[in-house]
């Protein structure tokens, strides 16, 4: 499959023009094509099922409801949510409904919450001129102004609230009590949809919030599989669709890369990036940094494309840094990456450290092995470098005690060390082997 034998180079730039636009829209990390919507749909067909059925019912009979969504980031939970607002709309449900979107990391206080609310609503002119003794009064005049005689003839909204569990520490949850009780209470048609990766979120609900919100929960659990599921996704993601110019030459692409998902090189990869993360924005970008370095004399996705950006991926800031610590310092790194490894990514503390490392020095080192102080210095510096972060900030706990996890994946450590010049033969092993 090469260009230039078929067409002139002109063409060929157009054609490899029309490629990058067309793989980097179904690469973008908060969108979905129509291929990968569908798939997303038929993994979570229940689930999807149950949340156009909640929304229909608000938008075509009035009746309010509320529900949480909960999942691990990345697993798509915006997507599916704007997936099923697209098909409503395409359909004709939504209507004269109304979608308002907030998020928890932009709407940090129930002041701009509010604000935003007002101006998605179009409302900004009709609240000009009133001064609202609550916020509760606020938030009815909004809805009030969608009224057009009564609840059937009401305009419907609904309410997304993006990183929902960031909206629970707002000062008395003002916000999210009001949009509850407006929707127990149906005095308006609304239904609120809280996206969020926290399983305990219920908790960080006050007691007055909690009774009225109706505790529907719906859970994505992502149980892909790596083949066929991530394979799948793989595919579908680098898929030319048929509206694709040249026909010829998205049928010839679409079979190498299903034949890229037979190569033993490319699924040995794939499989290292899928135990690394089940994310699949960062498959998303693994293949973006791979799409890039397509050229009109190489227009295939080869293998050592894919491999020269999960290089590119992996060598992080963090990486670097190993470069310039001292032996010791590197010890306490190949411990933590141990532990790391032992407890299934659990946070650890010094103490543990500090005996992994005495463990190896005693039974398979003939380092030279350093006093306590001077290891906890050292393992202090690893905390200044932010190759090691506190789980939390919990006061009156010792340092030694301080539980803390490690910035890296153990892949990373190990390819760090293989990079890494003048390291002792036993630190080599030692990185390498089985727990000490």
């Amino acid at each position: 499959m090469v260009l230039n034998d078929e067409k002139s180079n002109v063409s060929g730039k157009s054609l490899m023009t029309a490629l990058q636009r067309q793989l980097r829209e179904s690469l973008c990390p908060w969108k979905a094509t129509e291929s990968s919507g569908e798939l997303l749909l038929s993994r979570y067909f229940k689930q999807a099922q149950h949340l156009e059925e909640l929304l229909t019912r608000t938008l075509k009979l009035g009746e309010s409801n509320s529900a949480l969504v909960i999942a691990p980031r990345g697993t798509g939970k915006s997507v599916l949510v704007n997936i099923l607002l697209g098909r409503l709309g395409e359909s004709g449900i939504l209507g004269n409904g109304m979608v308002v979107r907030l998020s928890g990391l932009v709407h940090t206080d129930d002041r701009l919450a509010l604000k935003e609310i007002t101006s998605q609503l179009r409302l900004e002119s009709a609240a000009a001129n009133k001064v609202f003794a609550s916020f509760a009064e606020n938030l009815s005049f909004l809805l009030d102004c969608l009224r057009c005689g009564n609840k059937e003839s009401s305009k419907p909204v609904v309410f997304l609230l993006d990183e929902f569990d960031l909206f629970c520490h707002h000062r008395n949850q003002t916000l999210l009590y009001n949009l509850f009780d407006v929707a127990q209470s149906a005095q308006a048609p609304i239904c609120v949809i809280g996206l969020t990766s926290r399983l305990d979120v219920i908790e960080l609900l006050e007691k007055r919030v909690k009774s009225r919100f109706s505790h529907r929960q719906i859970y994505l659990f992502n149980e892909e599989k790596f083949d066929p599921h991530y394979l799948d996704t793989f595919k579908t993601l680098l898929h030319l669709p048929s509206s694709f110019p040249n026909k010829s030459f998205a049928k010839e692409w679409n079979t190498h890369i299903t034949n890229l998902t037979k190569d033993a090189n490319v699924c040995s990869l794939l499989k290292r990036q899928y135990d690394t993360t089940h994310d699949i924005r960062s498959l998303k970008t693994l293949l973006m940094m791979s799409v890039c370095q397509l050229q009109v004399e190489q227009p295939q996705l080869t293998y050592q494309m894919l491999a020269q950006a999960q290089q590119n991926l992996v060598a992080e800031t963090k990486t670097n840094v190993l470069q310039g610590l001292s032996i010791l310092q590197v010890c306490l790194v190949v411990a933590m990456k141990h532990l790391t490894t032992v407890y299934e990514g659990e946070p650890f503390n010094f103490e543990m450290v500090f005996r992994e490392y005495m463990k190896f020095c005693h039974s398979k080192s003939s380092m030279q092995s350093y006093e306590r102080p001077v290891i906890f210095k050292a393992y202090d510096q690893l905390k200044s470098l932010e190759l090691v972060r506190p789980v939390d900030n919990s006061k009156g706990v010792q340092r030694e005690y301080q539980l803390v996890q490690l910035m890296m994946t153990p892949y990373q450590v190990n390819e760090a060390l293989l990079q890494l010049q003048g390291i002792p033969t036993d630190l080599q092993q030692w990185a390498s082997s089985d727990i000490v």
